[in-house]
């Protein structure tokens, strides 16, 4: 008996359930290749960006500013710094630290690696300069000063008042404008008078922080012994108190040279000169202005002087200064630096 054979659904649908498992079978597989071999890419990726960087020796470096991703990458490479500056821009987008990346001057170590140097861009551990302006020194040159230094930029074109800076040492990065260094050196005069002078001792026969400045400024020039500032404050304190003149040669020398270095003695004529408004041996009270810029110090004994006899103070010959309450004793004192005087003079020790 003759008929025609047919295959039952059921065998079908066995058969296609097969494919479909072989195909999804094989593009499970295929993800999980793609997936090993991304992964091995990612575990590449981070070892170079963790490996040591090509530079044999420690570089310096200017990244200048709006400077964007692509160009700091391709300075960091050619400069010998990264060994793929595409690789090192790919972390950084990864990392969304474009934007954080900061301009200015590097000192990348020796064999840094791409992490290293990122760190270093994204923090603004810039290499930072000083700029020192000693205390003592007169408006006009710490402007000099400023203006001589060639890691600075750009023009003063706003110059304060005599005593209104604060002499300090000041970090700086290459690049910043002198003018704000000028800026920054006042602002940190007012910041710290903003401090100290609701804290000065009750009494002081100065009313006012510029008057204090003034002082501080005579303090500053008289002596260069930091331990000796707030005794020299107090002498001063208590000639003003009773009215005596404050007979400062440096007042005197700031009249005539504007704080330019005298280069000499003052002389008779100059200490007898009544036109000269610094002249504290025939003014009463404080000079015009400051004579110069003060210390920390300085401002800090003036606005806490210590509470003593002294009105005199005379050289010792040691760089320092021999205080006394009585004339007769500073007139002693003088004898004694006088003869130091003679005796160097002379070629003589004292």
């Amino acid at each position: 008996m003759g008929g025609t054979s047919t295959q039952s659904p059921k065998r079908k649908s066995g058969g296609f359930a097969r494919v479909l498992a072989w195909l999804a079978g094989g593009l499970i597989a295929t993800a999980l290749i793609a997936a090993g071999a991304g992964y091995a890419g990612w575990v590449w990726v981070n070892q170079q960006f963790e490996a040591p960087g090509p530079s044999a020796t420690e570089t310096t470096l200017m990244l200048p500013r709006g400077a964007g991703l692509i160009a700091i990458a391709s300075q960091l490479e050619r400069e010998g710094v990264v060994a793929d500056g595409r690789l090192f821009r790919l972390m950084v987008q990864i990392d969304e630290g474009e934007r954080a990346l900061r301009a200015g001057e590097y000192r990348i170590p020796q064999g840094a690696s791409m992490r290293e140097v990122y760190a270093l861009l994204r923090e603004g551990r810039t290499l930072m300069h000083p700029v020192t302006a000693a205390e003592g020194l007169t408006t006009a040159m710490i402007v000099r000063i400023v203006e001589a230094s060639d890691v600075l930029t750009g023009e003063i074109t706003r110059i304060p008042a005599e005593g209104a800076l604060l002499p300090e040492t000041y970090m700086v990065d290459r690049g910043t404008p002198r003018q704000a260094v000028i800026d920054r050196m006042e602002a940190a005069q007012d910041e710290l008078l903003a401090q100290a002078w609701p804290n000065r001792a009750d009494g002081l026969p100065y009313t006012t922080p510029e008057e204090a400045i003034i002082l501080a400024s005579i303090v500053e020039k008289e002596t260069g012994v930091g331990a000796e500032r707030p005794l020299v404050a107090s002498v001063f304190a208590n000639r003003l108190r009773r009215g005596m003149r404050l007979q400062s040669d440096p007042t005197i020398i700031y009249g005539i040279t504007q704080g330019e270095p005298l280069g000499r003695g003052i002389r008779r004529p100059e200490l007898d000169n009544t036109s000269n408004p610094y002249n504290t041996y025939h003014i009463n009270g404080l000079t015009p202005t400051p004579i110069a810029n003060p210390g920390r110090d300085a401002i800090l004994a003036v606005l806490n002087p210590p509470q003593t006899d002294y009105l005199f103070f005379v050289a010792d010959g040691t760089g320092g200064h021999a205080f006394s309450a009585s004339y007769a004793e500073h007139n002693r004192n003088v004898a004694v630096w006088r003869r130091i005087e003679r005796e160097r003079a002379s070629g003589g020790q004292p």
